[in-house]
Parts: structure tokens; C-alpha cells; sequence
């Protein structure tokens, strides 16, 4: 049976064939384990370049544990973290931040998927007093849960708020790549300058097969966490294939390259159904996610022949996403198929 075409999700596509011939060329002879070998300390001195020398790059097999060993390595069992309330973390980790990292979630409502500045300081309250859980963490997603972009300006007006607080700063940059590429600036300017402390900076989505890395901007961090990682079961014993991801990803920029190609299919598919009635957008177009509301009968023949989730079934509302795999053949035969069943 012929699988139907995917705009479900970035997870939907393989690895891209440098990520392939990476870790193939990694898997030559024998190498140090658990990191200490010379594909890890490249990949890592690579990622100094990119976020900073004080950055410390610690590899791992999947975003839910980059991200819940990211954010424990901020929280004590106190304390809580204040995210968006379709923050990943708040709705698709299953309880692992709760569960591993015995975090207390403040959610903020977020239409956008952007945390505001306004928003934040709702929990911003009864610091200090004993009985109350003590807020200490922000956490956001660049690019959001809803494929919106926070710019430069945006992440410095939340920084400032943290600084102020005395909080500290988390981002699950799953799709971080997406949002550079929109933006046009460089990693470090919605990261390490705008005073990010910890990041998660994904592979997955954007062409490796499995690795993500955490990365600590505050080097003050560095020394506890190879044992959270440890103790949370992802430091990998060959983690040169995981490294090797990286390398390939990075080299001449590939990253980027995959990323605005994956953006740019996006616009591809908004701008070929722009104008048609039956199709409301519901959010802006950034990075590689399209959403909108389709009444029924067309979304139940469009799942017939292409798969993507629903993302809101009580405004009818769906997703729609590009990879770095994405053609616009792809894109352009998705669009007519719309077009066709939006006028039956």
C-alpha cells in the first residue's frame, strides 16, 4: 500500500544523506567511548563557534530529555517553571518534567504560542513566601508550538524580566534552526546575547536521526550536569554517531540551508492557497508550520489522501508541515488537491 504524502510532522522524514555518510565515516574503527573521542570534540568545538567559547555542548539522543535534563539542571524541587500553556513541555512530554524533573508548570495562555512579558509577571507572585511554590524558570519554544517566531526585541523584553526576577531562562530550540533562518541573523543573536541560559538545540527535525544537544550558556551549570545526564540515562557510550550528526548538519551551514528550505515550502503552501475561502489561516506564516481552519467535510477528504494532524478540533483547526525533505512538487500537489476538494 502506497503510504499517503506527509505534512503531519518534520519527524516524518528521514535523515539527509550527509547525516547518513557522517556516521557512517564515524564508524570506522575503534574510538574512546562516552564522548572522549575526536568526532565529539569537534562537534562540540563546533557549536562553541556558533554559541559561544563558554558554551558547554552536551549530546543526547531526544528532545524530551534535552529538554527535561535542561531544566533540571535549573530547578530544585521547590521551585517552577513558567511556559506558554501549549508550551511542548506543558502538553506532548507526557509528565517528564513533572515526573524527572519534579517541576511545577505556570501556564500562561498564549494564542500565538508567545509568552509576553505581561503574561509572565502573572506568576510572578508571592516570591519569597514559604507556603507558595517559587517561580524560577522561563521556558519558551523558538520556533513555538505554533510556528511563530520570537524576535530579537521580543527576547530581550522577556529577558529583561528574568534578569529583574531573578529568574532564569530556558528555550527548546527543537526547530531553533527554523527560527534563524526566518529571522536572517545568527545563532548567538536569540541566544547567547539576549541571555539564554540553557538551550536545546535540535537535529531531529531538521535532518539527523537521533541527536539533540543541550547547550549551557552559563557555563556555571557545566559541572553538575554530565551526572544529571548520567543519572537521566542519555549519556550515550558511542556517542560519536550522535556527534557525527551534528558535524554533518553544520558543515558549510547545512543546518540553515535545510531550514529555509523547509521554510520556504511553508510560504509555498500558504501563498498557493491564500484567498480561498473554505481555508482561514489561524497563524502567521514564520517558519515551516501552516495552520488553519477547514470545516469538516473538506478536512475528512484531505485525510484521504494526505496525512497532518488536527490541532484544534474545536475550531477545526490543523497543522500543516514542511521539512527539509519537502519539494515543491510536494507542496505544489497538495495545493491543488486543496483546491480541487474546497470547490466540491
Amino acid at each position: 500500500m502506497t503510504a499517503r504524502p506527509s505534512f503531519s510532522s518534520d519527524n516524518h522524514f528521514g535523515a539527509h544523506p550527509a547525516v547518513l555518510a557522517a556516521m557512517e565515516a564515524a564508524n570506522a574503527g575503534p574510538a574512546t567511548a562516552y564522548g572522549a573521542d575526536t568526532v565529539t570534540e569537534r562537534a562540540v568545538a563546533r557549536l562553541r563557534e556558533l554559541f559561544g567559547t563558554d558554551a558547554a555542548v552536551f549530546f543526547v539522543f531526544n528532545g524530551t530529555a534535552a529538554n527535561v535534563l535542561g531544566l533540571q539542571a535549573l530547578l530544585r524541587p521547590w521551585e517552577a517553571l513558567i511556559c506558554a500553556e501549549g508550551a511542548h513541555i506543558a502538553v506532548d512530554e507526557c509528565g517528564a518534567p513533572e515526573r524527572l524533573a519534579a517541576a511545577k508548570l505556570l501556564t500562561v495562555e498564549a494564542p500565538d504560542g508567545k509568552v509576553t512579558p505581561e503574561a509572565l509577571h502573572q506568576h510572578l507572585r508571592r516570591v519569597g513566601d514559604q507556603h507558595a511554590v517559587q517561580p524560577r524558570v522561563l521556558s519558551i519554544s523558538q520556533t513555538t508550538e505554533y510556528g511563530t517566531v520570537y524576535t530579537v526585541e521580543e527576547l530581550r523584553a522577556l529577558a529583561a524580566v528574568v534578569r529583574a526576577h531573578d529568574l532564569r531562562f530556558h528555550m527548546d530550540g527543537a526547530r531553533l534552526a527554523n527560527a534563524a533562518a526566518a529571522l536572517g541573523c545568527p545563532l548567538t543573536a536569540i541566544t547567547t546575547e539576549v541571555g539564554v541560559d540553557v538551550l536545546t538545540f535540535g537535529g531531529t527535525k531538521n535532518g539527523a536521526v537521533a541527536a539533540e544537544a543541550v547547550i549551557l550558556l552559563d557555563p556555571s551549570l557545566a559541572s553538575s550536569f554530565p551526572f544529571i545526564r548520567k543519572q537521566g540515562m542519555h549519556l550515550a557510550s558511542k556517542m560519536r554517531f550522535l556527534a557525527a550528526q551534528f558535524l554533518a548538519l553544520l558543515e558549510d551551514d547545512r543546518y540553515l540551508h535545510l531550514a529555509r528550505h523547509a521554510n520556504a515550502m511553508a510560504r509555498r503552501l500558504a501563498d498557493g492557497i491564500a484567498g480561498l475561502p473554505a481555508v482561514r489561516p489561524t497563524q502567521r506564516v514564520e517558519a515551516n508550520g501552516v495552520f488553519v481552519a477547514l470545516p469538516e467535510p473538506l478536512r475528512l477528504a484531505l485525510q484521504q489522501e494526505f496525512r497532518f494532524e488536527v490541532w484544534d478540533e474545536t475550531k477545526d483547526e490543523v497543522r500543516w508541515m514542511t521539512s527539509w525533505a519537502t519539494t515543491e512538487a510536494d507542496v505544489d500537489h497538495f495545493v491543488s488537491r486543496i483546491r480541487a476538494l474546497a470547490k466540491t
